[in-house]
């Protein structure tokens, strides 16, 4: 059972965030920084390391896809590992692994030594990002949810964006093993805030172990990995109709499925607890979170290459061009939080779904001399809709939930949002592809590009109704009725 100095003393005002759980948050931000920005940062390094190792695109490649692959692996084991270890304690474990990972990474000397080092990375991410929702919410006790991911949602959804300006700035400056060295002060940084100001949530030694679940695991793991794996080898050419796509497809789909049959008929508590999806909460914004994760990173795909192939930006001006979404981003954090608390997720997730689709219907219209400051507008005002479109099914995922069902909403949420984007870019690269052919001239570049886009419309405006499905928030709790129920019923195994 977890001490009483475990979350610190509540807030008196229900309106404003406990200044412990604003601590909290700004540690484990810290610490996950360095997660945040390397699923994206290598995306304008890939030639440069191509180059400097002697390798391949089709083997460097892998140090992306071979990090999300790990960090997919790791996912399903952060609730069990918190309940064993606690949640500070896997915090550090995770955070020290990574920084171990980063350094490797710096150190390699051949592209299978960096692909190794970046597994090791992916292994340590994997815990980390669901395990900083878990903490969060658990120590938010549902009040204030909007405010809280505001804060916590700032880098998650700041990566995909500046990840690339981050890694185009470093090359230009360095060489690609500070793309890795960057980390170590966040690492460090983050270590100490761990020590000093997260709670020490060990449990205790009499407390019942929750045990692995070890055939699940051997089901769930595998099984995401390949539908990732799948993904990634989509190839323009054959698209989805290929042996080296559709076997790991299917095989994920199969494994996954024999894991969710499990789930649901297995007595004791299984890996990731499917039946979660019977909350509404979990099931729409789980829903919202892949489409969101396809508009988020399938556009990152597509952005980048437009202004490099079409107007011929380098890497580095590419990532600049981007700025303005990022900024729109971050803006959008403060309102979309404190909107969200005051009516709830359901009208903030469809208004920014509905913008996400406009201010993505520019882009279909591009051509190489369309102006840049068009382009920049739109794009701050699709990464403002995009921010709220992100914090809104975020935060509503919790809604309703006991405290010891959060790690389980926390991993669901985490793998829909990244199957999502995973899937956004497979598919509107395949489009892209194919409507370019073998267009060389920017004329039809541009006409390429459109179809892609149109197609990113689409999807987005395919989540506005279903924003209609997310629950209303219920009345922010009180101190006294949060003191009434934590009295009331003992403390779970994951307690913070």
């Amino acid at each position: 059972m977890s001490t009483s100095r475990d979350n610190g003393p509540a807030s008196t005002d229900p309106g404003r965030v406990d200044p412990a759980v604003l601590r909290m948050a700004i540690t484990l931000i810290v610490g996950a920084l360095g997660v945040v920005f390397d699923t994206t940062i290598l995306s304008v390094a890939l030639n440069d390391l191509a180059t400097e190792l002697g390798a391949p695109l089709s083997t460097i490649q892998w140090v992306s896809t071979g990090y999300l692959l790990a960090v997919f692996i790791t996912i399903p084991l952060a609730g069990w590992a918190q309940s064993r270890l606690g949640g500070r304690r896997l915090w550090g474990v995770a955070l020290g692994g990574f920084l171990a990972g980063s350094i490797l990474s710096a150190l390699a000397w051949n592209a299978g030594s960096l692909i190794a080092f970046r597994i090791v990375q992916g292994l340590a991410g994997g815990i980390m990002m669901p395990l900083l929702y878990t903490l969060l919410m658990q120590a938010a006790k549902g009040r204030n949810i909007g405010k809280v991911m505001a804060v916590i949602t700032v880098p998650t959804a700041l990566g995909p964006i500046l990840g690339p300006v981050l890694g185009g700035l470093v090359l230009h400056l360095a060489d690609w093993r500070w793309l890795f060295l960057i980390n170590i002060p966040c690492c460090l940084i983050g270590m100490w805030l761990t020590r000093r100001n997260l709670p020490d949530d060990r449990p205790a030694p009499d407390q019942p172990r929750v045990r692995l679940d070890a055939v699940g695991l051997l089901l769930l793991c595998p099984g995401s990995a390949a539908l990732l794996y799948g993904l990634s080898r989509v190839d323009g050419s054959t698209g989805f109709a290929s042996a080296q796509v559709i076997v790991p497809l299917v095989a994920g789909l199969a494994l996954v499925s024999g894991f969710t049959f499990r789930a649901l008929t297995r007595a004791s508590a299984p890996l990731v607890d499917v039946r979660m999806f019977r909350h509404r909460s979990v099931a729409s914004s789980s829903t919202l979170l892949f489409l969101g994760g396809i508009s988020l990173f399938g556009s990152m795909m597509l952005l980048p290459l437009y202004f490099q192939q079409v107007r011929g930006a380098t890497p580095l001006d590419a990532g600049l061009l981007l700025i303005p979404q990022g900024v729109g981003a971050l803006v959008a954090r403060g309102l979309a939080g404190r909107y969200m608390d005051r009516v709830g997720p359901r009208p903030v997730a469809l208004v920014a779904f509905v913008f996400v689709a406009a201010s993505t219907v520019p882009f279909a219209f591009v051509t190489a001399d369309t102006s840049e400051i068009l382009l920049m507008a739109a794009l701050f005002i699709r990464g403002t809709a995009l921010g709220a479109a992100m914090i809104a099914p975020m935060g509503a995922a919790f809604v309703g939930l006991e405290h010891e069902e959060i790690p389980d909403a926390s991993m669901i949420t985490r793998v829909a949002q990244q199957i999502g984007g995973a899937a956004g870019v497979a598919l509107l690269l395949v489009i892209l592809q194919q409507n370019l052919g073998d267009a060389r001239t920017p004329l039809a570049l541009a006409n390429g590009f459109d179809h892609a886009f149109w197609w990113s419309v689409a999807l987005a405006a395919a989540a506005v109704p279903l924003c209609l499905l997310l629950p209303r928030l219920p009345a922010p709790a009180t101190p006294a009725d949060s003191t009434a129920r934590e009295s009331s019923k003992s403390m779970g195994p994951t307690a913070p």
